[in-house]
């Protein structure tokens, strides 16, 4: 189908959607075909997912209250679905690509996907929910940029480059689902790779990928995204410090590093000026927190420069357990919200006072891991998720959530977590309370959680075991407003946040073997009004699945 013919059908679906809220704001208009294609990232062919051909996908590049519409075609052999994890879908958790409130695209088939990025910036993923489709591909960047209106508080860099890297699996996934299906762990991954390249430590300047070519004296931004399955990783570039500038989301506190380490899931931007002597210089990246440390490099190159990147590496952080734990969180502590700069919209981000907002409930998320009729699962509170043939938001929007799902089988406080039980997992939430959620992470591996519809400030993280004691030591004033939060081993973290987005939210595990295996659940939040309001109507085209297929359709929310 040709592109502009596919643009056109995508504005008549579209037409009058949301007119009275977003008709003044700019559309973008994407056509991505999904296919298989082979990839190389460690130099091992396998069999991968492509969008467009590319892998990384495109980059969409937008503007905060931009509208986005992706058509996506899938010519895969199995049903396929994306999230844009970050993005916060206001009161429109139908285009939020998790099973648990859409139905997948069919081989042969297409959906159009339509969202504003609304009072949003920053640096964000996206990557399919279906399957095991993540470990082979599949994934990008979405970069959400300020309305020139709203100051920014960094200079304009001379220009920007997406960096999305990760743990690399030389097994497709296809042989990984086949693995975790038969009751096994994945195990650890092959490598590392840099917007899906590699090289070993050692290779010359010249063998390695370009990652950048800058000029001498100008500033860069980096847009930086950990996409992998499993690893925490640490990023450093050769004789060159990194100005943090936004993180998830948020501009933060400009502070100075040498190296920065990103968990699985997270995305941040950092500023660096070309200060030295025109050459070439490695960006390199090493796992984290693993019994075998994987290093992979590419190249910062200068315009005119000459000569290959010197052999020394730049050093990682501590590598004893205890001491790269501790230092992994000292850095954690020093990222800060910077309450003078503007948000997305024309208003400083510490306007929004959240440490004088009482607490109405406190969730404790546990998460373990069991043997359930001899195969592997993890779980939250004692309950491994699985997916159902009809997505819980349509189950819930059909008014036969009974049929499908029992609600609050996870409870706030966690009994018994190490026995699971299997099942849909949705726990119901009030419309706009202020919430507190403590992940605490009795295991030896470090987790990585994401909250879909809802930024949260992640205001401690420390070791041992969470008490109500420990409020005393929470940021309550600058602690950074994000949307996925690292929990290191025998550790724990809390976040705050309003639940203030209607619709049904996954909060999960971007571990990928844990949420496949069940560490996730979903969060139910109904305004009480069901009005228009607060939450959007099932989109006309939106497409149905399961035991609602025959059923008739609602009334319409007013």
């Amino acid at each position: 189908m040709g592109s502009s013919k596919s643009l056109m059908i995508a504005l008549a679906l579209f037409a009058g959607l949301l007119a009275g809220a977003m008709a003044e704001d700019p559309y973008l208009f994407y056509e991505w075909n999904v296919t298989y294609g082979t990839l190389y990232p460690l130099g091992v062919p396998k069999p991968g997912i492509l969008i467009n051909g590319q892998f990384p996908g495109p980059v969409i590049n937008c503007t905060s209250n931009n509208n986005i519409v992706v058509n996506v075609f899938n010519h895969l052999d199995e049903p396929f679905l994306l999230t844009w994890a970050g993005i916060q879908q206001r009161k429109n958790s139908w285009q939020d690509g998790t099973l648990g409130t859409m139905c997948p695209i069919q081989p042969g088939k297409n959906y159009t996907y339509k969202f504003q990025v609304k009072d949003q910036i920053g640096s964000y993923l996206y990557f399919p929910t279906t399957e095991l489709h993540r470990a082979s591909g599949g994934i990008g960047m979405l970069q959400v940029h300020s309305r020139d209106l709203i100051p920014v508080p960094f200079d304009r860099p001379a220009e920007e480059f997406a960096v999305v890297l990760g743990d690399w699996y030389n097994k497709d996934h296809v042989a990984l689902k086949s693995i975790l299906d038969s009751g096994r762990s994945i195990g650890r991954p092959d490598g590392i790779h840099i917007n899906g390249k590699s090289n070993h430590v050692g290779e010359s300047a010249v063998e390695a990928h370009t990652l950048a070519t800058v000029e001498a004296g100008k500033t860069y931004r980096f847009r930086v995204c950990n996409a992998g399955l499993r690893l925490s990783v640490n990023f450093r570039i050769q004789n060159h410090t990194m100005k943090l500038v936004e993180l998830e989301g948020s501009h933060t506190v400009q502070n100075v590093y040498d190296s920065l380490d990103l968990h699985v899931g997270q995305c941040l931007s950092v500023l660096v000026t070309a200060d030295q002597k025109p050459s070439n210089y490695y960006f390199v990246v090493s796992s984290r927190f693993s019994k075998q440390v994987f290093t992979t490099l590419a190249v910062l190159s200068y315009k005119d420069g000459f000569g290959h990147a010197e052999s020394t590496l730049p050093s990682p952080p501590p590598e004893n357990e205890q001491k790269s734990i501790a230092w992994s969180m000292n850095q954690f502590r020093s990222f800060r919200w910077n309450l003078t700069a503007s948000a997305a919209r024309p208003n400083p981000q510490g306007s929004y006072h959240y440490g004088k907002i009482n607490i109405t409930r406190t969730i404790r998320v546990v998460n373990s891991r069991a043997q359930v009729n001899g195969k592997l699962r993890f779980g939250i509170n004692g309950v491994s998720h699985v997916d159902s043939e009809t997505p819980l938001k349509l189950a819930e929007y059909y008014g036969v959530s009974n049929k499908v799902f029992t609600y609050d089988l996870v409870k706030d406080e966690p009994t018994n977590v190490d026995k699971l039980v299997v099942a849909p997992s949705v726990i119901n939430a009030t419309f706009r309370n202020f919430v507190e959620i403590i992940f605490e992470n009795r295991e030896k591996t470090i987790q990585t959680w994401h909250l879909d519809g809802y930024s949260f400030f992640a205001v401690a993280i420390e070791p041992g075991r969470w008490t109500p004691e420990k409020r005393k030591n929470y940021n309550l004033l600058d602690a950074v407003s994000r949307h996925t939060i690292q929990v290191y081993p025998n550790s724990w973290a809390a976040v705050m946040t309003t639940l203030d987005n209607a619709g049904m939210w996954n909060l999960r595990s971007d571990m990928l073997e844990r949420s496949y295996l069940g560490q996730q659940m979903y969060v139910s939040v109904l305004s009480p009004e069901l009005s228009l309001r607060d939450e959007y109507n099932m989109p006309p085209t939106q497409q149905i699945c399961g035991i609602v297929q025959n059923l008739p359709m609602p009334a319409p929310y007013s």
